[in-house]
């Protein structure tokens, strides 16, 4: 099975790859490694589906060169993934493990073997459970903890990094952790949630400020960003939009690259926000090479007087949708690829995310046609001006989605996780098919 699309169609320095994220497929807790945030958060009866937990995951810890070769199978030129920080540094701070630096090492020089480049995420959602019990996200010091730990990266790594993100998603690691507590940490406090939402900014900036002093290049973050609708043509409802795009897009966006987080957000958030972030804006506007966007679906707003805070709730649209009930809707990416390098900033932009969970098995059609829609909306994002310099799918495996457990599968390839075989999906066959095959290392 193939795509439409041609790799004739994009530059010929056009980076495609996969991501994973440590937690949903690592495993590997036994080598010194520290508890992390979602290893409670998943031992809480109740927090995710069947009470099933990542202690294994894809074992992805032991079978990395299995997963490496499949990278380079599919003819892909990177891997995103990301480094656990309960790994490197079991406390959060302090003593270093030795067992973790080396895990790193092995993978790393694994990618560089296969001709694979290693772009790097530096937190993908796994925050070490003693930083947690010392307010986490919700504590300004965390913006010290998080550079500490980006300068033991670049001291450990950085020499072989083709990009390193410091923040996945600072929209989840704030509202689904703080707000609706449906993440981890589990916490459901508008304080929380309004403090996390700046502090996960600041701590973003320190680290960029600490991988610039360590000689660090080709440095960026990932935000999550969907296109917000409102769900009819009142006033009220385009008001309602508004309001979300605030909220999911504008607070982050404008905090990076405007200077300032927009006046209606802060006026909803005011009896929550920290004194004096206004101080804290030219850190976290440090300057960037790049910028990451994981797209997924659209929202459709509508106004709710009822609702607090934000008076507004979401509801069902009408297209088809992927197994976590999300629309598929590609001209949304088109839309905000061209509104971030048109209202925000002319960095090189990335597709760091972009896949649909479907149900389990070989035959992924709808998914490949998802790839391939959206592949047409990056095209079409190029040809109205955007700077997009590569895409990445998600994921490169089926894995532990979060809440959900292993009943949402997103991956290129499919695992039987009482065997950990891995099978290649269409989808795979249809990015080897774009690529031109296996690439050599």
């Amino acid at each position: 099975m193939s795509f439409t699309h041609q790799r004739s169609e994009f530059p010929d320095d056009f980076v495609f790859g996969a991501a994973s994220a440590s937690f949903q497929v690592e495993g590997g807790w036994t080598d010194g490694r520290g508890a992390s945030i979602w290893d409670s958060f998943a031992a809480t009866p109740g927090n995710i589906f069947e009470n099933q937990n990542a202690e294994t995951a894809c074992d992805h810890y032991s079978r990395w060169p299995e997963d490496l070769d499949l990278l380079a199978e599919a003819g892909l030129d990177a891997y995103r993934f990301s480094i656990a920080w309960p790994r490197l540094i079991p406390e959060g701070t302090g003593a270093v493990n030795q067992a973790g630096i080396d895990f790193y090492d092995r993978l790393i020089d694994g990618m560089l073997e296969r001709a694979i480049k290693p772009f790097a995420t530096l937190y993908h959602w796994d925050l070490p459970s003693t930083l947690q019990d010392r307010g986490g996200w919700a504590n300004r010091d965390i913006a010290d903890w998080f550079a500490d730990y980006a300068s033991l990266v670049q001291r450990h790594y950085g020499d072989r990094l083709a990009a390193i993100a410091t923040i996945n998603e600072p929209w989840v690691i704030a509202r689904l952790g703080h707000q609706f507590g449906v993440h981890a940490p589990g916490i459901r406090d508008l304080r929380a949630y309004a403090r996390a939402s700046h502090h996960v900014l600041l701590a973003h900036g320190r680290a960029i400020e600490a991988l610039r002093a360590a000689g660090a290049g080709n440095l960026g973050i990932v935000c999550n960003l969907q296109k917000c609708e409102p769900a009819s043509d009142s006033e009220a409802d385009k008001a309602a939009a508004h309001r979300l795009d605030g909220t999911f897009n504008r607070w982050y966006l404008d905090g990076l690259f405007k200077g300032a987080y927009p006046d209606d957000v802060v006026a909803m958030l005011a009896p929550w926000l920290p004194d004096g972030l206004e101080d804290d804006m030219a850190t976290i506007g440090a300057p960037l090479d790049w910028l990451g966007i994981n797209y997924y679906s659209r929202a459709l707003a509508a106004d709710d007087p009822d609702a607090p805070v934000f008076g507004l709730k979401t509801v069902d649209g009408p297209l088809e949708k992927t197994e976590m009930g999300w629309e598929i809707y590609p001209e949304g990416l088109t839309d905000l690829l061209v509104r971030v390098s048109s209202e925000y900033t002319s960095l090189p932009l990335y597709v760091t995310e972009n896949g649909m969970a479907e149900v389990p098995g070989l035959d992924d059609t709808r998914r490949v046609a998802y790839f391939d829609d959206h592949l047409g909306a990056v095209l079409a994002a190029r040809a109205r001006g955007a700077d997009l310099r590569g895409y990445f799918a998600w994921s490169l495996t089926d894995n532990f989605e979060w809440a959900f457990g292993f009943s949402k599968r997103f991956g290129l390839v499919e695992i039987d996780f009482e065997t950990q075989k891995r099978k290649p999906r269409q989808s795979f066959k249809a990015f080897q098919n774009l690529l031109g095959g296996p690439r050599g290392g």
